[in-house]
C-alpha cells in the first residue's frame, strides 16, 4: 500500500492585501458560510413533508414503493450534484468569472431549481386524495387536530423512536459516507481527485434503484407475510449493509473495494426504503411527527457517526468505517423489539382478537370518538388489513366462507 498523503490543504487565491500562503482547513472560521448552511438546511424538512404527503396519497399496499421512489430519487441528487456542480462551475469560469466568485455563483442554479419546484408543488399539488385540507375541513370531513395531542401521541409510541434510531444507521450512514468516501479513496488508494469523485458519486447515484427497490420489496413482503415481512426485510437488508460496511473498511484492493462500496450502497439505501415502508403504519393520527422523528434520526445519526469515528485523528478512515459497520449491526437489533398487537412482530404473532380498528382508534379519546374525529383513522385501518399477510387473511376468511349460506 502506498504511503498516506498529508492532510488536504486549501490554497487561497492571491490578493495584494493578503500574502499567498497555505492554511489547514480547520484554521478557517467561515462564519458566513456556516450561517448560510444552517438556514438552507431547513430545506431538509421538505423530505419529511414529502414522505407524509406520499403516505397520505397512496394506499397501504403501495405506500412503501411510493415513499421509496420519491425518497430515493430525492437522495439521488446527493450523488448527481457531485457530477453536475463541477460542470456548472467550469461553465461559469469559461464565461469569464473569477474562480473565487464562480463557485458562489454556481450555487444559484440549484437554489433556482428548488424554488421552481416549491412553486410547482404549491400550484399543482393536492393535499389528500379527497381534496385539500382546507376544503375538507369546511365540509366537516376533516377536523383541525391539536398540536399537543398529536405530539404527545407520537413521542409516547416507542416504535417511532426505534425507527428513528435505526434510520440513523442507514440514512445517517449514507450521509456520513457521502462526506468521507472521496477523501477515503484519495488517501488510501492514491487515486486522483477526479476518480475519487466518480466513486463517491456512484454511492449516491445508486439511489435511482436501491431505495425505490427497498420500498417495493417492503410492499411485496407485506403482500405475502404482512407487517412481519416488512420488519424481517428491514432487519436483513440493514444487517447485510452493516456487514458490508465492516468489509469495506478492511479492503486493501481498489477494484474489490469499489465492488463492495456498490453492494454496500445498494443494501444500506434499500434499508432506507424499507424503513419508510413501516413508518406510515406506526401512527395514523401522528404520522407527520413520526415521519419527522424518523427523518431527523437519520440526520442525528450522521452527526453522531461523524463525531465519533471521523473527527480528529483518533481513528483512521478505514478503522472508522469498520466500527461504523459494527454500529449498524448492533443498532439494527432494535427492530426485533417492534411489535404491533394487530399484526405481530418478528418473533411473535398478533394478539388474539386485536384488530386494526382497535389499534388506530386507541389514539383518540371517547369525546373525540363521539364527534367522529377518528373516522379517517378507521378508514386507514380498513385499508391496512393486508398487513396481516396472505396466510392470516386466508385463516380469517375461511370460516366465514364455510358458514355463508348458499
Amino acid at each position: 500500500m502506498r504511503p498516506r498523503r498529508p492532510p488536504t490543504r486549501l490554497r487561497l487565491p492571491h490578493s495584494p492585501h493578503r500574502p499567498r500562503r497555505l492554511l489547514h482547513l480547520h484554521h478557517l472560521v467561515p462564519a458566513g458560510f456556516l450561517l448560510a448552511r444552517f438556514f438552507t438546511g431547513f430545506s431538509i424538512a421538505s423530505f419529511v413533508s414529502t414522505q407524509y404527503w406520499m403516505s397520505s396519497m397512496f394506499s397501504a399496499p403501495r405506500v412503501g414503493g411510493a415513499n421509496g421512489l420519491v425518497g430515493g430519487w430525492g437522495n439521488l441528487g446527493g450523488g448527481a450534484i457531485q457530477l453536475i456542480m463541477p460542470f456548472i462551475f467550469s461553465l461559469i469560469r469559461k464565461m469569464g468569472c473569477a474562480e473565487f466568485t464562480a463557485w458562489r455563483v454556481a450555487f444559484f442554479v440549484p437554489g433556482f431549481v428548488q424554488m421552481v419546484s416549491a412553486i410547482a408543488v404549491l400550484a399543482m399539488g393536492q393535499d389528500y386524495p379527497d381534496g385539500n385540507f382546507a376544503a375538507l375541513r369546511k365540509t366537516g370531513e376533516m377536523h383541525k387536530d391539536g398540536f399537543y395531542q398529536v405530539f404527545y401521541n407520537a413521542i409516547t409510541n416507542y416504535r417511532g423512536w426505534i425507527l428513528a434510531i435505526t434510520y440513523g444507521y442507514c440514512f445517517g450512514v449514507e450521509l456520513a459516507i457521502d462526506n468521507i468516501i472521496a477523501e477515503y479513496y484519495y488517501d488510501r488508494f492514491d487515486v486522483n481527485l477526479h476518480t475519487a469523485g466518480i466513486i463517491a458519486a456512484s454511492f449516491g447515484l445508486a439511489n435511482v434503484v436501491s431505495r425505490p427497490g427497498g420500498g417495493w420489496i417492503s410492499d411485496r413482503l407485506a403482500a405475502r407475510f404482512g407487517m412481519r415481512g416488512r420488519l424481517w426485510g428491514l432487519w436483513i437488508f440493514q444487517t447485510v449493509g452493516g456487514v458490508l460496511c465492516i468489509v469495506l473498511g478492511r479492503m486493501g484492493s481498489l477494484s474489490f473495494s469499489v465492488l463492495v462500496v456498490v453492494l454496500f450502497s445498494l443494501f444500506v439505501q434499500a434499508a432506507c426504503g424499507l424503513t419508510f415502508g413501516i413508518v406510515p403504519f406506526i401512527s395514523r393520527r401522528s404520522m407527520g411527527v413520526i415521519s419527522g422523528m424518523t427523518g431527523g434520526g437519520g440526520n442525528v445519526g450522521a452527526v453522531i457517526t461523524q463525531l465519533i469515528f471521523f473527527r480528529g485523528s483518533k481513528y483512521s478512515k478505514e478503522t472508522g468505517i469498520t466500527l461504523m459497520g459494527v454500529m449498524i449491526v448492533c443498532c439494527t437489533l432494535l427492530i426485533t423489539l417492534i411489535y404491533f398487537p394487530q399484526w405481530g412482530g418478528m418473533f411473535f404473532g398478533p394478539k388474539k382478537g386485536f384488530t386494526e380498528e382497535d389499534y388506530y382508534s386507541s389514539e383518540w379519546n371517547d369525546k373525540e370518538k363521539e364527534k367522529g374525529y377518528h373516522q379517517l383513522s378507521l378508514k386507514f385501518a380498513h385499508n391496512s388489513k393486508n398487513e396481516r399477510g396472505r396466510r392470516k387473511e386466508a385463516s380469517l376468511t375461511a370460516p366465514m366462507a364455510a358458514t355463508t349460506p348458499t
